[in-house]
């Protein structure tokens, strides 16, 4: 196996890994492949591509709420857009154009980001948004924990007792939606910035994930599709590139349960505020 296909193939398995887990994935795997010598707009092309396969594993783990949530499409109507009954549809269908919207404009401001940085001072970028993605994810579990300790009656997840409501509205949509986009940015956590966005609007912790991750199969898709568009991966072989997708896909199924009840006990705020501090001092002495 030659350099470049281990390479891929250790990509998509950290892929398959690191999209269950509040810490970037496009950023953590960006900063691996610039590590590695890849220029920062391969890098970031590359994550963005592999996001497709955890797409794929989110479609396979998710697939009877999304055949639920799909069949009530004959009777959606905009006047009951989001009653209980169409609620997640329409919150998914309003996110993603939001997301959307945004992502194309973070994504142009990525684009000259890259352009104007040294691969170690957009290695140090990548750091201050893990780390300010880490103070938000601390700031959402604070809140959560007071909300549970001002109301133990509530729904439980993980042994620890959250309210919340059940439906999200259009704001929530909006909202969440934007952020998404937002998370185009590698270092910006595209699951925590969403699941928090939530946890501040209410909702509980298992419904605050799975609306995340429902959410991330219409992005990821997208965002795989318009790498493709705007000219493929770069420095990437198509072999390599289609057993990375796969490993990402088959490692993505294969943990993504085991790490979402892991994500209930452990604080990530503080992994990426540590990953963010070693890649901000990685960056310095790259550039030095």
């Amino acid at each position: 196996m030659d350099r470049a296909t281990l390479v891929a193939l250790v990509a998509g398995v950290l892929q398959g890994i690191f999209e269950w887990l509040p810490i970037s994935s496009e950023g953590n795997i960006t900063v691996f492949l610039t590590a590695l010598g890849s220029s920062p707009e391969a890098a970031v092309q590359f994550s963005l591509f592999l996001h497709v396969g955890t797409a794929i594993s989110a479609t396979a783990y998710y697939r009877d709420e999304l055949r639920e949530v799909l069949a009530g499409l004959p009777a959606w109507r905009p006047d009951s857009a989001f009653g209980d009954e169409h609620a997640t549809l329409s919150f998914l269908a309003v996110a993603t154009l939001a997301t959307g919207v945004v992502g194309i404009a973070a994504l142009t401001t990525l684009e000259a980001a890259m352009s104007a940085l040294t691969g170690g001072a957009f290695v140090a970028l990548v750091g201050v948004l893990l780390v300010g993605t880490g103070v938000l994810l601390r700031v959402a579990d604070s809140g959560e924990r007071e909300r549970s300790e001002r109301d133990p009656r509530q729904s439980k997840s993980g042994g620890v007792e959250f309210g919340g409501r059940d439906a999200p509205n259009l704001v929530d949509a909006v909202l969440v939606g934007a952020l998404q986009g937002l998370a185009i940015l590698p270092g910006v956590s595209r699951s925590g910035t969403t699941a928090s966005a939530l946890l501040f609007r209410g909702h509980d912790g298992p419904s605050s994930f799975r609306l995340s991750f429902l959410l991330s199969i219409p992005a990821a898709l997208g965002a795989g599709a318009l790498t493709l568009a705007t000219g493929g991966v770069p420095g990437v072989a198509p072999v390599p590139a289609v057993l990375a997708l796969a490993s990402a896909a088959v490692v993505g199924y294969l943990t993504i349960d085991a790490l979402m009840r892991v994500v209930e006990r452990v604080p990530f705020w503080g992994v990426c505020i540590g990953l963010g501090g070693l890649a901000i001092l990685g960056g310095i002495a790259l550039v030095v």
